[in-house]
């Protein structure tokens, strides 16, 4: 009789729910699928916040994690085209490939800023679609976390009212904290910055932060000295209130210049996990509004 009872009781009890293979791109878009989907989803992340987005090996384990994956979540806009393209071709999973329900780009829903209206290579690491780094405004995080609750629901039905309920949760929490970071970004309306790449361009946007130069001449080539040389003379006599990098950047140039004008190289954290301190998307921006507070004086 035990031996029956147990047999129905496996019959009558309801299967669990497969976990949701998701391949993320960046750290940033890991951290919103974990608000999302909670233990529901199986993360893979590709970069590191220590790592250039633009650039990764596409290394075998990678290529192992997304051949299994049920949705691949990227920033798109080039961000990732020296990689990915190369992944999503090795990994012959049709239901990630562009234009499949299993294809997300983040940056396809919002307004992109700084898009070029001559695309030419010798001016850099060129763009055409835009500057792709934005995850940094956080009115932008808000519009994709509601494109991808809808998106995951999409693949994903037995799990849509989590989802759903999920996101509910997380834009109520992402409004109040909204408020209280905009509050707080008042203070910081003018703060005059220069920065190493065009990497925070949406949260000067967003904060009303002037970044009077950029350390690279070129998008995604390492300045020279004599590049660095004329911003010190350009810069002298009104110096910004700092030189702001992201934790993959080279912090030599940073350095050099914030030494000679005698003003803080600020690394900022620019994504989720740079720091024991940022392991959400709500610490991030807690903790880029309290290092540029502290400088704003």
């Amino acid at each position: 009789m035990r031996i029956y009872a147990l047999f129905f009781l496996l019959v009558l009890s309801p299967l669990s729910a497969r976990a949701i293979d998701v391949f993320a791109c960046e750290p940033e878009w890991a951290a919103l699928v974990t608000e999302l989907a909670g233990d529901v989803a199986e993360i893979t992340v590709a970069t590191t916040a220590f790592q250039d987005p633009h650039r990764l090996q596409a290394k075998p384990s990678l290529i192992a994690a997304i051949r299994q994956a049920d949705i691949v979540v990227c920033t798109g806009s080039d961000l990732e085209i020296g990689w990915l393209p190369l992944l999503l071709r090795r990994a012959g999973n049709s239901t990630i490939q562009a234009g499949s329900p299993g294809h997300f780009l983040a940056s396809d829903f919002v307004r992109k800023l700084e898009i070029p209206k001559v695309v030419d290579r010798s001016q850099g690491d060129i763009h055409p679609q835009g500057n792709p780094h934005v995850h940094l405004d956080p009115r932008n995080i808000r519009r994709i976390a509601e494109a991808l609750a809808e998106r995951l629901a999409q693949i994903d039905a037995d799990n849509a009212k989590l989802y759903e309920s999920r996101l509910a949760d997380f834009l109520q929490r992402w409004t109040s904290s909204l408020l209280s970071w905009e509050e707080r970004a008042e203070a910081l309306a003018g703060l005059r910055l220069a920065s190493h790449h065009r990497s925070f361009s949406y949260l000067a946007n967003w904060l009303n932060l002037d970044i009077v130069a950029t350390l690279e001449s070129k998008p995604g080539i390492p300045p020279s000295g004599a590049q660095l040389a004329v911003l010190l003379d350009k810069l002298g006599s009104n110096p910004p209130a700092g030189v702001i990098r992201t934790p993959y950047e080279n912090e030599k140039p940073s350095l050099w210049l914030s030494e000679r004008l005698d003003i803080p190289a600020l690394k900022l954290p620019y994504t989720v996990a740079s720091d024991p301190a940022v392991m959400d998307l709500f610490a991030l921006f807690n903790e880029t509004l309290a290092i540029l507070e502290a400088h704003a004086q």
